[in-house]
């Protein structure tokens, strides 16, 4: 049976040292912020310089906080980016007509409320996807008064099942719960900014190499606990200890 792996992307990136030390963990997304109020802010000029230490096969995320169109094309202009990531107020149509004018696909932000139903969750995504075939998922945040996320973890049993294998985790992940977060959700993808910084857009590469392994290593705990149900299944001795 095949296993997802989890996708891991580490956002906020700022620095050229920091981004050779998501790479080198192997992370497979970089985000990079581009809105003005984020103390992880790079301008394109800025992006420029970093987007071209990218490696192939490691793809470059750009957030944005109700940009204009404008603003993303200054971005794309400058360096090469794979996806889009909406963190404001943008509507389906709005993020719709963004990706279609630049052909890319994009991520939109939601950010839980600890009433959130699991329909709203579901409606949102079918809202977006009805809205472009540019879609990609939505990447789920605790709900804070700002914008970009602010590292607060939200009650993960208020995501559907069904949704989980879809949706991209964000929102107060860290070291210390990654593991279990990931064994619990099952989502798609990671994402992290603040729980591998030393400080506000200074990462701390041995937080991210262990970051990448706490993401890993529940991956091989669902890997063995999918290898054993399918043993059972298929006709395992009965009453056989392990």
């Amino acid at each position: 049976m095949n296993q997802q792996r989890t996708r891991i992307k580490i956002c906020g990136i700022t620095r050229e040292q920091d981004l050779h030390a998501a790479v080198d963990a192997g992370a497979d997304a970089l985000g990079f912020v581009f809105y003005p109020k984020s103390p992880r802010y790079v301008t394109p000029e800025r992006f420029a310089e970093l987007g071209r230490l990218v490696p192939p096969y490691v793809s470059a995320t750009a957030l944005f906080v109700n940009a204009t169109l404008g603003e993303v094309r200054a971005v794309l202009d400058a360096a090469p980016v794979a996806l889009l990531q909406f963190h404001g107020d943008e509507t389906p149509d709005e993020c719709a007509t963004i990706a279609a004018v630049v052909k890319r696909p994009f991520v939109r932000a939601f950010r839980v409320k600890p009433d959130t139903a699991h329909a709203e969750l579901l409606e949102c995504e079918l809202a977006y996807r009805a809205a472009s075939p540019w879609f990609s998922s939505l990447l789920l945040d605790a709900h804070v008064d700002v914008y970009g996320g602010a590292g607060k973890v939200f009650d993960w049993s208020l995501i559907p099942k069904e949704l989980a294998p879809r949706v991209v985790l964000s929102g107060g992940l860290s070291v210390q719960n990654a593991t279990d977060a990931t064994v619990r959700v099952r989502p798609y993808a990671v994402d992290i900014s603040s729980g591998v910084e030393e400080a506000k857009g200074i990462k701390d590469a041995r937080k991210i190499a262990a970051f990448v392994a706490a993401v890993r290593a529940a991956d091989a705990i669902t890997h063995s606990e999918t290898h054993h149900d399918h043993q059972g299944s298929t006709g395992s001795s009965p009453g056989r200890s392990s």
